[in-house]
Parts: structure tokens; C-alpha cells; sequence
């Protein structure tokens, strides 16, 4: 059975990347989806918790763009031959 060539469908994603986008595409969903934070209860200091909870994905948000990105390098990397950038 011959090799796959580069444009081909047989095209591996590694799962670094994979996880990489899955780390991004999670604060977009829990914003889009409103429905499940569009109320006032529970309060938190006597914050609404519709602010609190975007606050608190912005929290969420930073860390995961931060995990994103150390999996990024980590495949650049490897990519490169295991070579410092």
C-alpha cells in the first residue's frame, strides 16, 4: 500500500494541535452560549451572576490560550527536531 502524500486525505493531525484548538474553541462555546448564564442568581459579592461568570471565563480563557500555546511550541519543536527557538 503506497505512503500518503502530503495532500492527501490520509493526513495525520497531531494530537497536540488537536488539543491546542479544542483549549480555544471551549471559551467561544461557553460565551455563545447564553441561555446558561443569562440570569441574575446566584450573586457573588452582590455581583450579578451574568458578569461574574463572563469575568470568571476571561480567568478560564487566559489559562487555556496559555495551555494552547505551550502545546503549539511543544509541536514546533518537535516539528524542528527537538531544536531550541
Amino acid at each position: 500500500m503506497p505512503e500518503p502524500s502530503e495532500g492527501s486525505r490520509g493526513r495525520v493531525v497531531p494530537v497536540e494541535l488537536v488539543l491546542a484548538g479544542v483549549c480555544l474553541a471551549v471559551p467561544f462555546g461557553a460565551m455563545l452560549w447564553v441561555g446558561s448564564y443569562a440570569r441574575v442568581e446566584p450573586r457573588l459579592a452582590g455581583v450579578p451572576f451574568f458578569y461574574w461568570y463572563q469575568m470568571l471565563w476571561v480567568l478560564i480563557s487566559t489559562g487555556l490560550t496559555a495551555v494552547a500555546y505551550v502545546l503549539v511550541r511543544r509541536h514546533q519543536r518537535a516539528r524542528k527536531g527537538g531544536g531550541r527557538s
